[in-house]
Formats: C-alpha cells, structure tokens, sequence
C-alpha cells in the first residue's frame, strides 16, 4: 500500500517532508483551497511523485501545471465528467496518471463510477463535506463493501495516527486499496505538516507492510 500526503505549501516544508520519502506529495492549484500552491516546488528525489489537485479547472490549465511542475499524477476533486477525462488522457503524457476524486458518504452510489473506469488510473474516496477535499474527518469505510470494481483507489479523509488500526483492518479485505492519502491531520497550519509526526505515522505505516 502506498503512501501520499497532500496540501504542501511552503518550500523549506516540502523538503523536510520529501526527506520521508512518501510515495506521492499533492500540491492543490485551487485557488478557493487555503493550501493553495503558487510557488516553486523544489527538487525532490524521483522517487517522490508530484500530484496536481484540480477543481473543475479547464484543461488548459492542468496540462499547463503538468508541464511546469512536472507532475506525475492529477488529482480531479470536481465534477468533471467522463468526456473531459476521455480528451485530458489524450492530451497528458502517458506516464502521468489520472486519479478522480469521489466525496463518499452512505448514500453514495457506486454505480456512477463505471463509466469513469476506462478514463482514469485510479479512484479516490474521500470524506463529503463543505470542502472538495481537506474536510478534516473520515467517512464511513464499511460503506466500501459495495465497492465491486477491480479499479485501485486512495482511501482519504481525515486520516491520522488513530486511524492506523482501521487501515489495518480495512487492508485485510479484498478491496484494492491502493494508497492512504494524508493531510489535515498532519498540519500545524493549512498548507505546513509537522515532519515529526508524520514521520512517526509513515514509521508505522511502513512498520506494518499494508
């Protein structure tokens, strides 16, 4: 099971984390989000995938971002439909991967995801709320046994330290959970994680071999 953190901000931030080796870092590029990213990121170990969060955003612009930033995965947290992410695979290079982002709660419907199979990498669940992402809280993760697609999905949504039993429980199903993805729970102040702590949660994480 991989590991990703989102909502980096700040540069010196973004190194002192990337030293922890995460499997994917997340930059958000929606400007209504407070861990809004309009810097420079600086160099990280390759190993490190960059990841673009977009919120219907026009295609112009996440392939822009693809380009300067070098991302190697973008992260939709809108309602983009199976079309636009038909003509953005089109565009991307085809080492960057498309994750799609669903807001989950127990009415969610997992009949909608279908048609988005064959147009993305992977899915992503996180929690519904007020915010496309980074609500802070986790949903309901017994609401996945209704999940009957062979697709790969980050499991976000307020995950901390105290969560780590659950992803243990949840990693012993068959669901194909391919990564955690981690953020407000790490944050000193939106955009800034404490590398203590999130280094104690990756020992762990990396300790237990999900």
């Amino acid at each position: 099971m991989k590991l990703k953190i989102c909502g980096m901000k700040y540069p010196e931030n973004i190194l002192e984390v990337g030293t922890l080796l995460p499997d994917y870092m997340g930059f958000i590029f929606w400007e209504k989000s407070a861990r809004y990213f309009n810097g420079e990121i600086p160099e990280l170990i390759e190993t490190v995938k960059k990841v673009g969060v977009f919120v219907n955003q026009s295609q112009k612009e996440i392939l822009e971002k693809v380009q300067k930033y070098k991302l190697r995965a973008v992260q939709l947290h809108g309602n983009e439909s199976v079309e636009f992410l038909s003509e953005l695979k089109k565009q991307l290079p085809k080492k960057v991967q498309i994750i799609k982002a669903f807001s989950a709660d127990n009415d969610f419907d997992f009949e909608i995801l279908k048609p988005y199979e064959a147009v993305c990498d992977y899915f992503l669940f996180d929690t519904k709320g007020k915010l496309p992402g980074g609500n802070g809280t986790t949903f309901d993760w017994t609401i996945l046994k209704e999940y009957k697609s062979k697709k790969p999905f980050f499991l976000s949504g307020g995950i901390g330290i105290n969560e780590l039993k659950a992803i243990e429980e949840i990693s012993k199903s068959n669901l194909p959970i391919y990564a955690i993805d981690v953020n407000s729970k790490f944050e000193i102040e939106p955009g800034l994680k404490n590398k203590n702590l999130f280094s104690n949660f990756k020992r762990k994480f990396d300790v237990a071999n999900f």
